[in-house]
């Protein structure tokens, strides 16, 4: 027998003899084919520093479902929702479609429910055509280019206004990339918003920028020149425009009339007349009864 079987033997034996006086100190009742690997791996990792259990915990996998936003259910079933995202979709495609096939991709029963289908069609952005049987999505503006972009603004700005850069995109997806390249080539002048920058509305420029029609491009020293005024604020502005001799203009202040009050114990309108009972009958005749009652008033 090797020197390590002996070890073994006599450290068994040892544990067999030993006296548990308390509860805490008694060992789990184990299996003896099971106890010697157990405790072994348990003294080898000891020694290495580590913990029996450090990998038994499981580690509670990650998600990405936010619980304080509402799932999304679909289309639902109410009527009115359904119509809402069947028009949406034929409002994002730019070529018209099949019913089955609208129907198909948005979820909503518009060939199987008459109710739907009679409301889409009434729809005022709904354009159905018999002879193909397919349905679009009518846009505020029918262009697809950038010269017809062009005609559509040129329109616009002789009636005195420009266009929404966001309503034409609803018409045209690519709207925004043409005004662009509109603006660097000088047909058209854009407003942009502060904060990021964005096409916001867009005008036609009706003077190109050339020096033989009178439109040249401002010299960069004028502009700076002209962003470098600012206006002074109310105090300031009172002091400089008395030092020219000049005075702010009051706008006329609009007095309120006072409402005409009745007078108390008579009223409105004309006065009645009352009716006089003629008794001098025996008169009658050689003079005016009523011309004499009406001025004995």
């Amino acid at each position: 027998m090797s020197k390590l079987a002996k070890d073994a033997a006599a450290f068994k034996s040892t544990l067999q003899r030993q006296d548990y006086t308390s509860w805490h100190s008694q060992p789990k009742p184990s299996t003896s084919s099971s106890a010697a690997p157990s405790s072994s791996a348990g003294a080898g990792l000891a020694i290495a520093g580590e913990s029996p259990n450090a990998g038994s915990k499981k580690k509670r996998p990650k998600t990405n479902i936010v619980y304080s936003q509402p799932a999304d259910t679909g289309t639902g079933n109410n009527i009115n929702t359904q119509l809402v995202y069947a028009v949406n979709h034929l409002k994002s495609t730019p070529n018209p479609m099949r019913l089955q096939d609208l129907a198909i991709v948005t979820s909503t029963p518009l060939d199987t429910d008459p109710l739907l289908l009679e409301k889409f069609k009434a729809h005022d952005r709904i354009q159905w055509d018999p002879k193909t049987d397919l349905y679009s999505y009518k846009h505020e503006y029918s262009f697809r280019n950038k010269a017809a972009l062009l005609t559509e603004i040129q329109r616009q700005t002789r009636k005195g206004g420009g266009i929404s850069v966001r309503a034409l995109k609803e018409s045209w997806k690519e709207a925004p990339q043409a005004i662009e390249e509109l603006e660097k080539e000088g047909e058209v002048l854009v407003t942009r918003t502060v904060k990021d920058g964005q096409l916001r509305m867009v005008f036609w420029n009706e003077i190109k920028p050339t020096e033989n029609s009178g439109g040249a491009p401002v010299e960069k020293e004028f502009h700076d020149l002209w962003h470098s005024l600012k206006v002074p604020n109310d105090v300031d502005l009172l002091k400089q425009l008395a030092s020219e001799g000049l005075q702010v203009t009051a706008a006329e202040t609009v007095v309120p009339k006072a409402p005409a009050g009745k007078k108390k114990g008579k009223k409105g309108g004309a006065p009645r007349q009352r009716q006089v009972r003629i008794t001098n009958t025996h008169l009658k005749g050689e003079i005016d009864l009523h011309y004499a009652a009406a001025h004995a008033k």
